[in-house]
């Protein structure tokens, strides 16, 4: 074919979007007149996957919350003019489809894997690296994502969460017991929490493992009940009996709501310990379905990444889940899976919007990336950089560059902060050691 090609409109549509981008990112509103065109511009390809439908943790909200940013982001301009594209696959829990997630990921072009949730690192971290495509903002199930040059991790994952409920849960308890999955990504559960009950000067929990998708927990819970020394001998929690020295503490994502139900027919038997666990495990919507204010789950630790569901904070992302995701009730504004594909989409925003328009591609992201392209998150996470001066120094986990947790307690019903601001749990994660 031969002729002249019309001149490209792509500068002006650049100028245009770097000027809202100027303005304020956080500004919902305003730069709509920069319309993507599908015609000239092809669009840029992401991916997010997580697990749906199956018998143990779903988190239905990470896609869907990508697709409402998409949706936000193209509504607002897109990436210079450009359509973003977000492409899902659902991965199963299963280590074999979350490698068919990540060759679709290469299939599809993808600039980048978003916002994802998968226990199966193994499976998922070498086709990306093999395809070059970077891993930006994964839930932190595996050791894996810390690990791997191709991720970019915006929270300190499952090892942040078990030193910080290990260090919470010291201030109070003598004895702990800890439930979790029977899995690979379980196993290392233990160490962790151990790293933070050792820094408060603690024993170490009891192991007490789990299957993952059972349908009752009645012996898991006696395990953990027995294992802190609540004896039935010592009285019953119906008689009033309690051990305040004493710590039951659950990682078990989507089943730890079965737990809870199987502990508390139990626990009436035993005198009463106190119940914790981290965030993603018991979740708002948990507590609201076991009973709100007189939920049994009232006075329960969690230790989190992010601020508490209520902090102003998270407003930009809720209007954005108003607006363009009103009637979608997979996604839930109070669940980490939701706030981390936000966070890692905001990061992809930031890195997509420092490219030139023609040049975007997963080499671009990623070499961005690594020379420190810096990602102002509104305060739900410090700035987050991954450059060579950025990475704490934790055995396994090298990849981490955000170590902060917060501490909530469910106090009338509600998840709530315990302290204000953050506790940084860089230096007790750096005592970490994994045994041989």
């Amino acid at each position: 074919m031969t002729g002249r090609r019309r001149p490209s409109s792509r500068p002006i549509r650049a100028a245009a979007a770097a000027l809202c981008t100027a303005v304020g990112a956080s500004v919902l509103t305003g730069c709509g007149a920069v319309l993507p065109n599908d015609a000239e511009d092809p669009p840029i390809t992401v991916m997010t996957w997580a697990p749906e439908g199956t018998k143990a943790t779903n988190m239905p909200g990470m896609p869907a919350m990508a697709k409402a940013f998409a949706r936000w982001v193209n509504g607002s301009g897109g990436i210079h003019g450009r359509k973003l594209n977000v492409v899902t696959c659902n991965e199963r829990n299963d280590a074999v489809q979350a490698a068919r997630c990540a060759q679709r990921a290469q299939e599809e072009k993808a600039v980048a894997v978003v916002g994802s949730y998968s226990q199966y690192g193994r499976s998922f971290i070498s086709p990306l690296e093999v395809a070059g495509i970077p891993y930006i903002g994964g839930y932190g199930l595996t050791q894996e994502e810390f690990d791997s040059p191709y991720s970019y991790p915006v929270n300190g994952g499952q090892a942040a969460l078990l030193v910080g409920n290990g260090r919470q849960l010291a201030s109070r308890c003598k004895r702990v017991a800890l439930v979790r999955p029977d899995t690979i990504a379980g196993d290392e559960l233990p160490q962790l929490l151990d790293t933070g009950l050792r820094a408060g000067r603690r024993d170490a929990a009891h192991d007490i493992r789990a299957p993952e998708d059972a349908g009752d927990y009645s012996k898991q819970a006696t395990s953990a009940l027995e294992g802190v020394g609540a004896d039935s001998s010592l009285g019953t929690a119906a008689q009033g009996a309690a051990l305040d020295g004493s710590c039951v503490t659950a990682a078990l994502g989507n089943r730890t709501g079965t737990f809870f139900d199987s502990f508390r027919r139990v626990q009436e038997d035993h005198p009463k310990v106190r119940i914790a666990s981290v965030l993603g495990s018991v979740r708002q919507s948990l507590v609201d379905s076991t009973g709100g204010g007189s939920s049994p789950l009232e006075g329960t630790y969690a230790t989190g990444w992010y601020p508490a569901p209520d902090d102003p904070r998270w407003n930009p992302m809720k209007k954005v889940i108003s607006t363009y995701a009103f009637d979608d009730n997979r996604i839930d504004p109070n669940d980490p899976g939701t706030q981390t594909t936000w966070i890692g989409y905001t990061v992809l925003r930031s890195v997509l919007m420092s490219l030139r328009a023609d040049d975007i591609s997963a080499r671009t992201v990623r070499n961005a990336l690594d020379d420190g392209h810096a990602v102002d998150t509104g305060g739900l996470t410090p700035t987050l950089r991954w450059g060579y001066g950025d990475t704490l120094h934790v055995p396994n986990y090298s990849r981490i560059v955000n170590a902060d947790v917060t501490y909530q307690v469910v106090r009338n019903g509600r998840l709530v902060a315990v302290r204000k601001g953050f506790v940084d749990m860089a230096k007790t994660l750096e005592e970490y050691h994994p045994a041989d």
